[in-house]
């Protein structure tokens, strides 16, 4: 009885050892990961400054959440602004996140594939509304994140350590600007 007890209790903690394996192969892209993987690099001098890697990481965070929230209000906005804006979104992200993982790869910065915990609570949330409440959450979170972004990117083209993501934070500030700019007229006129 006892050796069967204890094959059964082996056999239970092999498949929750596999299970946690499991989720964490499946999340191995994300913001955490991908922030724990340049802290590595950064202690091993193989890496950038902890400043420059965090920059890199939120820029591509936030253009895959963009991205993201993009394709959502493609298919569920009910306003003509807000779907223009989408697209919008999706052809400036696509070519600034492309830009963005070019440089981290001559620069040996990982960057997330997939979004963290927080952006994907926002996209969850947004897939459960349609119509016009979709369009005011939408609206609401691209205001917020433009506003985020551009401070970032502003401080980014000041003082980044790295010439590379320095000259993309300037080059790509504008546009987020114009992003900015857009989306506060749309949340205008949909008071």
């Amino acid at each position: 009885m006892k050796k069967i007890s204890l094959m059964v209790l082996l056999a239970l903690s092999s498949l929750c050892f596999q299970a946690c394996n499991e989720n964490k192969k499946a999340s191995d892209d994300s913001v955490e990961n991908a922030n724990d993987a340049n802290d590595l690099k950064e202690q091993n001098d193989t890496g950038q400054s902890d400043d420059t890697n965090d920059f890199a990481v939120k820029a591509a965070n936030g253009g895959l959440l963009e991205m993201e929230l993009g394709r959502l209000a493609r298919e569920k906005a009910q306003s003509n602004d807000v779907k223009e804006f989408a697209a919008m979104m999706l052809a400036d992200h696509a070519k600034a996140n492309d830009e963005l993982k070019s440089i981290a790869a001559t620069k040996n910065i990982t960057l997330p594939t997939t979004l963290g915990k927080e952006g994907q609570e926002h996209v969850d949330e947004l897939a459960k509304l349609s119509g016009a409440e979709f369009d005011k959450k939408y609206v609401d979170l691209m205001v917020e994140d433009h506003e985020e972004d551009v401070k970032l990117f502003q401080e980014a083209a000041k003082s980044d350590d790295d010439p590379a993501l320095k000259a993309y934070a300037a080059k790509t500030l504008p546009t987020l600007q114009k992003h900015l700019e857009r989306i506060t007229t749309i949340d205008k006129n949909m008071k």
